[in-house]
């Protein structure tokens, strides 16, 4: 729901004016202003996708870089879910990521010693289970909004991770390691049945290729390569490369 809620000039839309946008884009009610309806039902979808209020501000036809209409956006629809497999070393500054952008953040591990919420303070959840029983117990499935990041490095818990994830909607699907180590896990998704179309889903090695070597850069180059599939924009991602990915 957009809503005009202050305005510095005479002309434009009456504070009060109220468009409702759907995530696929279609809108009722309406602005008086069509362009303006046209700029708000663009910037609230992005928003929306995110599950994410703010407040924008335009010219009274839309125009960016204007403070003649201030815009309320509110999102009645749920987070995004990131759902991290491993507490690792890098799993703070993912899921730290994750909650800057928006998502509901669950980290997953199985082993008790780890999976603590003194070592993720910033999740929303702390999960002590094994990859693909969480999966199978969540009651509300994964959606394309969503996101899963399998960081575990370890083949009895990442196979299970994927394969399970593959079963889902989930949008966005990645896993870490070394080109050598995705190579040896094909081989093993592919002893479990995995197809190729699935195999094709797994981002991996994961993130784009900006020459992350830090937990934070790794982050950032993880949550790049989410949000472009999400938007379905093209990047380097390190899957489709052949060098070294540090």
């Amino acid at each position: 729901l957009a809503t005009v809620i202050a305005k510095a000039i005479d002309k434009g839309p009456t504070v009060g004016e109220s468009l409702i946008i759907k995530l696929n884009g279609d809108h009722s009610l309406s602005f008086s202003d069509r362009n303006l309806a046209r700029v708000v039902t663009r910037d609230a979808k992005a928003f929306l996708e995110a599950g994410v209020t703010t407040t924008r501000h335009y010219g009274a036809s839309g125009e960016a870089n204007q403070d003649d209409l201030e815009v309320f956006i509110e999102s009645f629809v749920p987070a995004p879910r990131l759902v991290i497999f491993g507490a690792v070393d890098f799993t703070a500054a993912l899921a730290a990521a994750g909650k800057l952008l928006g998502y509901h953040v669950t980290v997953c591990d199985a082993r008790e010693v780890f999976s603590t919420p003194a070592r993720f303070p910033m999740a929303d959840e702390v999960v002590c289970d094994w990859p693909q029983r969480y999966l199978e117990s969540i009651v509300v499935p994964l959606t394309p909004r969503d996101a899963v990041c399998v960081l575990t490095h370890d083949m009895k818990f990442d196979v299970p991770a994927i394969v399970s994830a593959l079963n889902s909607e989930v949008g966005y699907l990645g896993a870490m390691g070394s080109r050598k180590t995705h190579e040896k896990r094909i081989e093993r998704l592919r002893e479990a049945g995995v197809g190729e179309e699935g195999i094709e889903r797994v981002m991996a090695p994961i993130g784009i290729d900006l020459g992350a070597r830090t937990p934070e850069e790794t982050a950032i180059a993880i949550c790049a390569e989410m949000i472009a599939t999400r938007t379905g924009r093209s990047v380097p991602s390190l899957r489709d490369g052949t060098g070294s990915i540090h």
